[in-house]
């Protein structure tokens, strides 16, 4: 590159804060012209390329998707992309959906006659149509000022061949039994069939033909209706017909059903990635945008809502009662989301004017008790703050939920309890993800938490992409949640969620992190870390959390057992003090303890004051920054 790059370097680093010191083991990273930040060192490159030829940050953004896309691991090219985005011409936050949709024949029925109480974990059956090349273009064409074939530049280059990192190589060597059970998936996955070690060896040489050529069949679509004569958006969507309509749609769709799926092309054909007015709260005077209730996003905004009853920093960080408020927050929050949450353009309509009314979260917050975790938490009744009348208190009932009329929550008659394995439990509250955080001086930012097609993935035939696993976050039950069961066309209420915050009118912090369940419980944390205890963003990044595992899980297995919740257990990081674990036990918690307590949360802050950007990257995972 012509330019130096300033990039994030594990070391160890203290940043003075009047409020908050915290010693950091990666340095804030700081530019004036731009920032670009992802979960994989090589994909973070890829952005600094397309801003160094003069790229915005959608067109950066859409580098860097495309190459964490390319290098599997977390996800692939033919998982789900969804994202907040500021114009600054504008001055609003838009969300862009770009999550697939469940196929033809993909019906409560359907699965439970093969026996599975949720769809499938992975596998053909586990995939939604393919979202992320069409979000891709989608946000290209109508944000970003660059072609399809300068942003995919780097992911092509990536494709002919690529050092592997350990980590994704050890996935696949991890899951090789699962990955030979798709012949497309072992063709390009197991690089050395037969020997002992069959996966790739980290830092070897990996390269993908299969999704090169699909890759370089998208350019030549757009590269030939350019030759046309045909206009910039014109010509991208020319790539985009040809991935949903085309040759690459066709061999999508033969992969797939070779191996058992039920995508069609129709499937293919009707979807589109839609643009959504996001819904957001107000938190002490910063505006907070998350995805709608087909994300589980609006669970961090109800948990403000409610936590907004209570003064946060006179508790302490991290100190026992700080810790319990927010734990018995984030329930009350999931307790409505594993019940209220699901695709806003499906029959019946998600009570969310309730669920994000300050009123009805008062009413919540009054269940929270200090002496105590409450094992009891189940959905409240948003409906009266609607006007309206709960039209499934016997869905409620006929589980076992009694009504508690003065403070309107819905209180489980029995323990739901999970006894499956800690580490198991765990990997599955963790699940897939990665995010992609870019933002530049001229004020376009773009967060996006992209998902699926993880290792190990089912490939579509010879396309070389990875389908998605995201059918398996639908229930088959409407006891379980009647906004959430799966029908054709409809998308999973999916735990995908970027964050962007506004202050004062203008962009405060842009944030998104990967792990699944765990997703609104860290950005949650993080978000309180910066607002109430004044850290900056590595430091939030950084800071020690912790997880509450009293909710349903959205990625899993089969069975109902393996998806119910584990009331009162708490992920605690390992640096939590004697006296304070003592003191949770006696609220009625049970701990575990670990060094790794949130997923890589990546961040970037605006600083008005002196016209920069401040870039935060965890210490967990690879996550990586650039900035100029």
């Amino acid at each position: 590159m012509k330019r130096l790059l300033s990039a994030l370097v594990i070391s160890s680093f203290c940043y003075a804060n009047p409020v908050f010191a915290q010693q950091t083991q990666k340095p804030v990273l700081h530019g004036k012209n731009w920032m670009a930040i992802t979960g994989k060192p090589l994909a973070a490159t890829a952005g600094a390329m397309i801003f160094q030829q003069g790229g915005n940050a959608v067109d950066a953004a859409c580098a860097m998707l495309g190459a964490t896309c390319t290098m599997w691991d977390t996800l692939s090219w033919g998982g789900e992309t969804q994202l907040l985005l500021y114009n600054p011409k504008t001055k609003k936050v838009i969300a862009i959906n770009a999550m697939g949709v469940a196929p033809t024949g993909a019906t409560p029925e359907f699965f439970k006659s093969k026996g599975y109480n949720f769809p499938p974990e992975y596998g053909p059956l586990a995939a939604t149509t393919p979202g992320t090349p069409g979000g891709l273009i989608y946000m290209l064409a109508n944000y970003g000022t660059m072609s399809l074939e300068q942003v995919l530049a780097p992911s092509m280059e990536l494709a002919k061949g690529y050092p592997i990192e350990a980590q994704a190589a050890n996935m696949i060597e991890k899951n090789k039994d699962k990955i030979k059970q798709w012949p497309y998936s072992k063709k390009v996955l197991l690089t050395h069939p037969g020997e002992k070690r069959e996966a790739p060896e980290a830092g070897e040489i990996f390269v993908q033909k299969d999704l090169f050529e699909t890759l370089s069949k998208l350019v030549a679509a757009e590269k030939a209706a350019l030759k046309q004569g045909k206009t910039r958006k014109k010509a991208l969507m020319a790539a985009y017909d040809r991935f949903y309509k085309g040759d690459i749609a066709q061999e999508f769709v033969r992969g797939s059903k070779e191996q058992g799926g039920l995508i069609t092309m129709a499937d293919l054909a009707n979807w589109k990635p839609v643009e959504e007015e996001p819904v957001k709260v107000n938190y002490k005077g910063v505006d907070v945008y998350k995805l709608k209730q087909w994300t589980q996003g609006p669970v961090m905004l109800q948990a403000l809502n409610i936590l907004e009853n209570f003064d946060l920093k006179a508790m302490g960080f991290n100190s026992p009662k700080y810790i319990h408020t927010l734990y018995q927050a984030m329930n009350l929050a999931f307790a409505d989301r594993d019940f209220y949450y699901g695709d806003p353009n499906f029959s019946p309509q998600e009570p969310m004017k309730g669920l994000l009314s300050k009123d009805y979260a008062r009413q919540r917050a009054k269940l929270i008790s200090f002496d105590k975790n409450n094992h009891n938490i189940g959905p409240g009744d948003p409906y009266p703050f609607e006007g309206k009348t709960n039209p499934y208190l016997h869905l409620l009932k006929s589980r076992g939920f009694e009504m508690d009329t003065t403070q309107r929550n819905f209180a489980p008659t029995h323990d739901l309890t999970n006894n499956s394995k800690d580490e198991v439990y765990q990997e599955r509250l963790w699940l897939g993800t990665t995010s992609v955080e870019a933002a530049d001086k001229e004020g376009w930012i773009v967060s996006i938490t992209p998902s699926g097609g993880w290792l190990p993935a089912t490939i579509a035939g010879n396309t070389g992409m990875g389908m998605s696993q995201r059918m398996q976050s639908f229930v088959l039950d409407s006891t379980i949640n009647p906004f959430n069961v799966v029908a054709p066309g409809k998308r999973p209420r999916v735990t995908l969620s970027p964050s962007l915050a506004l202050k004062d009118g203008k962009p405060y912090v842009s944030f998104a992190v990967q792990g699944g369940d765990t997703q609104d419980q860290n950005l949650l944390q993080f978000f309180l870390n910066m607002t109430e205890f004044g850290m900056n963003v590595q430091q939030a990044a950084e800071a020690p959390n912790f997880n509450t595992n009293q909710l349903w899980l959205s990625l899993g297995g089969t069975k109902t057992e393996d998806r119910l919740p584990k009331p009162g257990q708490i992920l605690l990081n390992s640096n939590t003090k004697p006296e304070d674990r003592e003191a949770l036990k006696k609220m009625g918690y049970t701990p575990t303890y670990s060094d790794r307590t949130s997923g890589p949360i990546n961040a970037v802050y605006f600083d008005w004051k002196h016209q920069s950007l401040w870039g935060g990257s965890s210490n967990h995972g690879e996550d990586y920054g650039i900035g100029w």
